[in-house]
Order: C-alpha cells, then sequence, then structure tokens
C-alpha cells in the first residue's frame, strides 16, 4: 500500500505512456477557427475507483454533448497522475483536477480554470479536508496522532484533500515531513498512501492505520451508502480547500472555453446537481489556488512531485 517517492518518477513515466497509447486511438479534436472539437475530450480524477466515477459522471458527459451539441469523450484515469499525464499528452481538453493535481499539472503545460462547484455542505465554493481516527480510538486531536506516533494514511499523493491538506494538519501538529521521503514524517511511526479517499476511510475502519486525511463529503456519501457505518470513524480536525477546478487547455480557443463554462453556469437539474455534489458552479480564476501552491511548494510536494 505504501508508495516510496524513488518510485514516483518510474511510476509516472509507465502511467504516461499508457495514457499516451490508449489514447492514441481516439483521434485529435478539431478546434480550427475556435469551432468546438468533436470530440471534446473529458478527463475525471479518480477520487472514487475509476469504474464508479465512469458512472457517475456518465449523465453529466450527456448533459454536456446535448448543451454544447458535439461529441464528448469521457476518460477516467487509475490515478489522479494519468489525468495530469493526459493533459500534458494533449489528449485532453478539459479536465476535473484537483487544486494540488492542477498546480502540478500547470508546471508541465499551460490550463485555464473556468469553475468549480458550490458545495452542498459548506454552501460556499470551498469544501472541508478532514483527518479521521476510530471512533473508539484515544486520539482527541491532529497532535495527538502526531505525539503517540501513529500510523497515518493519505490518499492519492496529488489529492488536495487527501493529501495536501492533511500534510498541512499534521505538519502544525508537530509532525516533520521535510525528509525528502513523502512516505516518512516523523515521530509518526509510518505513512502510506492509499489511493483514494475511500480507501483512506477503509484503512481507519480496519485498523491498518490510527489515522487517515480524506476529504469530508466523501465519507459523508461512504457513511450514506454504507460502505462506512454511521459514526464509526471521529473527525479531530479539518482544514478548508477551494473547490476542485474543472480546467481547459489553453489549446482551446477561447470561444470554447466560454462555451464550456457557461454550460456549467446553466446547470439546473437537481438529480445531475446532486450526482455531480455542487449545489451550483461558479466562474474560478487562477488567483483562486494560490493558497495551494504556496502550500504545496512549502512542503515539497511540487518538488516531489516534479517530473512524476
Amino acid at each position: 500500500m505504501r508508495r516510496s517517492s524513488a518510485t514516483l518518477p518510474a511510476l509516472f513515466s509507465a502511467v504516461l505512456l499508457s495514457v499516451v497509447l490508449g489514447l492514441a486511438g481516439c483521434g485529435g479534436s478539431q478546434n480550427s477557427g475556435g469551432g468546438l472539437p468533436s470530440p471534446l475530450r473529458v478527463g475525471v480524477i479518480p477520487n472514487i475507483s475509476p469504474d464508479r466515477q465512469r458512472a457517475q459522471y456518465e449523465p453529466f458527459r450527456a448533459y454536456l454533448a446535448d448543451r454544447l451539441k458535439t461529441d464528448v469523450e469521457l476518460f477516467v484515469a487509475t490515478n489522479y497522475a494519468g489525468v495530469v499525464a493526459a493533459l500534458v499528452a494533449g489528449k485532453l481538453d478539459v479536465a476535473y483536477l484537483g487544486g494540488l493535481t492542477m498546480v502540478q499539472a500547470e508546471a508541465q503545460t499551460k490550463l485555464v480554470p473556468l469553475v468549480t462547484e458550490v458545495d452542498r455542505e459548506t454552501g460556499t465554493p470551498e469544501y472541508l479536508s478532514a483527518i479521521v481516527v476510530k471512533d473508539a480510538s484515544p486520539y482527541k486531536s491532529t497532535k495527538d496522532v502526531v505525539g503517540a506516533g501513529g500510523r497515518f494514511a493519505f490518499g492519492d499523493v496529488s489529492s488536495t484533500s487527501g493529501s495536501l491538506y492533511p500534510r498541512v494538519m499534521i505538519t502544525d501538529a508537530g509532525a516533520r515531513c521535510d525528509t525528502g521521503d513523502l512516505t516518512r514524517c516523523p515521530p509518526l511511526a509510518s505513512v502510506a498512501f492509499t489511493g483514494g479517499h475511500d480507501a483512506a476511510a477503509q484503512a481507519v475502519l480496519s485498523g491498518t492505520v490510527d489515522a487517515a486525511g480524506l476529504e469530508l463529503r466523501i465519507l459523508h456519501r461512504l457513511e450514506k451508502q454504507g460502505s462506512v457505518p454511521r459514526g464509526a470513524l471521529r473527525v479531530v480536525e479539518t482544514r478548508q480547500v477551494m473547490g476542485y477546478p474543472w480546467v481547459a487547455s489553453d489549446r482551446l480557443a477561447q470561444p470554447v472555453r466560454q462555451a464550456v463554462t457557461d454550460a456549467f453556469l446553466a446547470i439546473k437539474d437537481p438529480k445531475l446537481l446532486d450526482l455531480m455534489r455542487a449545489k451550483r458552479y461558479v466562474a474560478v480564476s487562477d488567483a483562486d489556488y494560490q493558497e495551494v501552491r504556496q502550500q504545496a511548494s512549502r512542503l515539497g510536494l511540487l518538488t516531489a512531485l516534479k517530473g512524476q
């Protein structure tokens, strides 16, 4: 379950090769004269298992195709790096990223943030990253987990709410995560990457780790679905995170980017908004993600993930 930082460049190279080969047969979208590409290629990070993510976003794919009057192809990678690789390779026009994933990607290709969702729980464009423990755990705070040398789990290494902000919380509580190895944050006994928010929750539930960082609204969804018993996990700390940005490649003409933005802003169907965890959508700019850049740089994540 644990990834060492030494394996990250090799992992990314393999992911990049598989993405390029897998998407090479899709053909390039045509964007001459500023017209809509056909197909419009849309990528989504897998904040839950890829198969479930693909099924969840099928109604959105159909909506976008109907609204824009063009074919839309949906691509869900097996991990966050896969979507970044596809963007860098020029195989995607629009993508749904976490803030950290966007910052990671923009170091390799030019991106334009378009919109983010207004969170149904907070009522704002920000949502919550949380550190959770088992309800029966003696830990009452993040400082308790760090001070006791607990075992900690993140989700995907490139996740904003499952990696970056939990790392902010544990370092603020006294952990040293400046070791040059993403899997070492003494005095924590161990640090592991589970690959997803749902897997991080299960790691705490099973007792594999003592605490984990994840997106709070995903935990609530897992409880609603019955994947995690209600009350089995207890939140010891939260931090606000700027919402997941939908971004466009700057290769996409500005009128097309505006048409895509307008399509998001026009979503009114309650069922579609519910599927996408949104109350509504609002436009965002590059400046909205400056804190993510600063925190990622401060914690060495951009250096560690460079060339991943």
